[in-house]
């Protein structure tokens, strides 16, 4: 990685500053953010696919072994979400759209509209059966302010939607579960290039987040897709890449990461008032996977959670998986997440890093603003 990844290795260890100032300081940051509202796939569901009937889910063991319970969360722990909501000093985690209990006062708070196997594409994530894609997130959130503006008024609404903090964490699965489906995708390849594919999704976010936009959304955190290619999963089905990450996968994200930075800088210049964040979460986690020793992990690229394969990346996580003993020590939680030591560590750099991590500032002074 050169320089750079040795700048931001080092910033990894400035950045944890004494417990009780990030007591001090986290109530004065969530007061200037009344709401969290989140939208996205499994990387920060908590829950809402244990209300639908999908063959993706997470609310069964091993999964939130270091969280107490199973959640939903497709992970060990705590989603990024959940991390950076905590360090900014939300009360509670954000709830799922589907829970219950997600209802009344509570969604003056913010909710959690993502979904495990959800894309920016409808036909994203079919393999999987029931999903929530991004348009119907967004449907489910128009629900949300609509309750909001019947508690507040329409002006209370509008105030309390400006000042919120919103997350799109999608686009994986389009690649994962649609384009790069091994086999069902075959034909797919063969018809549509990744330019014009990419150009689709790209197309599709445009509408979808001026549409998030139009209904009261001002300061708005989008993130890249990751180096998918350097998840177990991948790395399992494509053998000839050896120990290296798979470079098609990763080629086709950068693709679309690319274009999707053009977009983000195009709508904050077009839609009056608004404030796009771009999240390199592709550039953090090829940090930390490179870099894997500097920040304290043994393993960069098999899965915590494991029952078949060289990397643990054949089978998802379920009751019959092992687990590695340090959960904190791995990457990868399963085949396809990361696990709450990474998850932390992307929130960190997310919440107070620098330009080349989110562009054009950080989420603290979003906050802050």
């Amino acid at each position: 990685m050169g320089s750079l990844s040795n700048r931001k290795s080092t910033l990894r260890i400035v950045y944890p500053i004494p417990i009780f100032l990030v007591f001090l300081l986290s109530p004065c940051l969530a007061g200037n953010v009344p709401a969290n509202f989140v939208f996205g796939d499994s990387l920060v569901d908590t829950g809402n696919n244990n209300y639908i009937v999908s063959l993706s889910k997470a609310n069964f063991i091993p999964n939130g072994i270091d969280f107490g319970k199973p959640t939903g969360r497709y992970t060990n722990g705590r989603t990024i979400v959940d991390i950076i909501g905590q360090k900014v000093g939300f009360k509670d985690f954000t709830p799922p759209y589907l829970a219950p209990t997600t209802v009344g006062d509570v969604v003056l708070r913010g909710v959690n509209y993502a979904s495990g196997g959800g894309g920016i594409l409808n036909f994203t994530g079919k393999i999987f059966g029931g999903r929530i894609n991004l348009d119907a997130q967004l449907d489910n959130f128009a629900n949300t302010r609509q309750d909001i503006i019947s508690r507040m008024g329409d002006l209370g609404a509008m105030k309390l939607l400006q000042r919120s903090l919103f997350s799109i964490t999608i686009g994986s699965n389009d690649f994962i579960n649609n384009y790069l489906t091994p086999i069902l995708s075959a034909a797919e390849q063969k018809l549509v290039s990744p330019e014009k594919f990419v150009g689709a999704m790209i197309s599709r976010f445009r509408l979808q987040l001026t549409r998030l936009y139009s209904m009261g959304a001002r300061k708005m955190v989008v993130a890249n897709v990751g180096p998918i290619g350097c998840i177990p999963f991948q790395r399992e089905i494509n053998p000839k890449s050896g120990d290296d990450c798979v470079s098609f996968p990763n080629q086709m994200a950068q693709l679309f990461n690319t274009q999707l930075k053009s977009l983000v800088a195009e709508l904050s210049t077009n839609l009056e008032a608004s404030i796009f964040l771009y999240a390199d979460v592709y550039g953090i986690v090829d940090d930390i996977i490179h870099n894997y020793q500097s920040f304290g992990f043994e393993s960069a690229n098999s899965s915590c959670c494991h029952i078949a394969g060289r990397f643990g990346g054949l089978i998802p996580c379920g009751p019959p998986s092992k687990i590695c003993s340090d959960r904190s020590k791995y990457v990868f939680w399963d085949p396809y997440h990361p696990t709450d030591a990474a998850n932390e560590i992307v929130a960190d750099r997310l919440l107070d890093g620098h330009s080349d991590d989110i562009w054009p500032f950080n989420i603290r002074r979003l906050i802050q603003s």
